[in-house]
């Protein structure tokens, strides 16, 4: 049996569109487990199980794998994904072809500044193997950025039990031959698409790393130093505005792509 395990946050958008997706491009028998906090409507009959849960995204996964490993066998599948996200192609050959050899497989995003871990967003492991790392999807462990410095996010402590288990994974990789945006709209491995930031302001670590850099006028000319710091901020500010309403303006027409055409992801290959 597949267990998908999803989270959605806040709005209802995603649940038929990722439903639709699962259910067009899975073919193995699958149970459906939701988190929906403070999601507007009834949608419990949507789904196998709707677990309530509130807090970080997280804990709500970590919740969910719990519920299922409550009532799972070993051998079955645990296919974790982002609300947002949801297979263009049956990913199942891929997954288990990973699983003979290693012990996950999921999203790795180096394009996010040479992220390193496992990424929600997908990812799909064995009950018995997730129980044996005691799987954890919180951050807390770091590694090294493209940009030289230390971060973490969620999956880093899951990277850590791998680690710690030396156990292999199998990261699945951006494949757009077209990339609308670096880091959003990603289609990983030729079987999943990832919108990103479905739930959120569309600002990214990429997009925050190309903010114009504090003028060093103040320096050489220390009493400007307090105005330049203002004109400084106010830069950054519209930067940030301008390029959040950009994402946001191409995630919508994106979206409307993917509700008016099944193959809208097609354009990105």
């Amino acid at each position: 049996m597949i267990y998908v395990a999803t989270v959605h946050f806040g709005s209802p958008r995603w649940i038929d569109p990722q439903l639709a997706y699962l259910r067009r491009n899975i073919s193995e028998p699958l149970l459906v487990f939701a988190s929906l906090e403070d999601v507007a409507g009834n949608h419990e009959d949507k789904y196998d199980r709707v677990v309530p849960s509130a807090g970080p995204h997280a804990g709500k996964l970590n919740l969910l794998a719990a519920e299922i490993c409550a009532v799972a066998t070993d051998n079955d599948i645990i296919v974790f994904l982002d609300g947002d996200a949801f297979p263009i192609a049956d990913p199942m050959p891929t997954v288990r072809r990973a699983l003979e050899t290693t012990t996950l497989v999921a999203v790795r995003r180096d394009e996010n500044h040479g992220d390193r871990q496992p990424h929600p967003c997908f990812c799909a492991v064995r009950v018995a193997d997730w129980r044996r790392l005691h799987g954890d999807w919180s951050a807390g462990h770091c590694w090294t950025s493209a940009d030289g410095g230390a971060v973490t996010d969620v999956g880093g402590n899951l990277l850590r039990a791998l680690e710690l288990a030396g156990d292999e994974w199998t990261p699945l990789l951006r494949s757009n031959r077209l990339d609308l945006h670096p880091l959003w709209f990603g289609i990983y491995g030729e079987v999943v698409y990832h919108h990103g930031a479905g739930f959120r302001a569309a600002l990214s670590r990429v997009d925050l790393a190309e903010a114009p850099r504090a003028s060093s006028l103040g320096r050489s000319l220390p009493l400007a130093g307090p105005v330049l710091r203002r004109l400084d901020t106010r830069r950054r500010q519209r930067f940030w505005e301008t390029t959040a309403a950009r994402a946001a303006d191409l995630q919508e027409e994106m979206f409307r792509n993917l509700l008016n055409d099944p193959q809208f992801f097609r354009k990105l290959l």
